[in-house]
């Protein structure tokens, strides 16, 4: 547990967190629709903890401190050493703790680990262009947009347009 505001900290993922995990994701199903899949069944959650528990992917929690609620999740995935030392974040929100600024402490905190402990040179945000709530999360902890990337990913089943966001460790 690593304690940003007085009323924020973080965690990363562990199986324990299932049942909060659970809830929170499927009650946020239809804010996430156009934009995430998160875990919604017990064998996901499993496989999810698992690959967000590696060398190259972490997740962290971000929780209350008051209710201990899951206010959302901050991921770096595919964290590359060497000559490029790059992370892809990915973050989302739960469903009633939206627009009160958690995830934008909970992201500055999450940036520190990924330039300060992990030595990153680089954090990478892809994001949908009608994501406004991301893209100005993405705009308030830092990132610039560097481009447009056309049928980027695939989302529930469509390959949907992209920008890149990208943030540099300013030492």
């Amino acid at each position: 547990m690593r304690k940003i505001t007085p009323q924020l900290y973080l965690s990363q993922v562990h199986l324990r967190d299932e049942d909060d995990f659970l809830a929170a994701s499927r009650a946020s199903r239809e804010l996430h629709r156009d934009w995430i899949t998160a875990p919604r069944t017990p064998k996901a959650f499993r496989r999810y903890v698992a690959e967000m528990n590696t060398s190259d992917n972490l997740a962290f929690l971000v929780r209350r401190c008051d209710s201990d609620e899951l206010a959302g999740v901050i991921e770096l995935h595919d964290i590359f050493m060497g000559n490029f030392c790059n992370a892809y974040v990915i973050y989302y929100g739960f469903a009633g703790h939206g627009r009160k600024g958690l995830m934008t402490e909970a992201l500055k905190e999450v940036i520190g680990i990924a330039f300060g402990k992990l030595k990153l040179h680089r954090l990478e945000a892809n994001i949908q262009p009608e994501n406004r709530a991301s893209r100005r999360l993405a705009k308030s902890c830092g990132f610039q947009k560097e481009g447009f990337s056309p049928k980027f990913l695939k989302k529930n089943g469509e390959w949907r347009d992209h920008e890149r966001w990208a943030l540099l460790n300013p030492t």
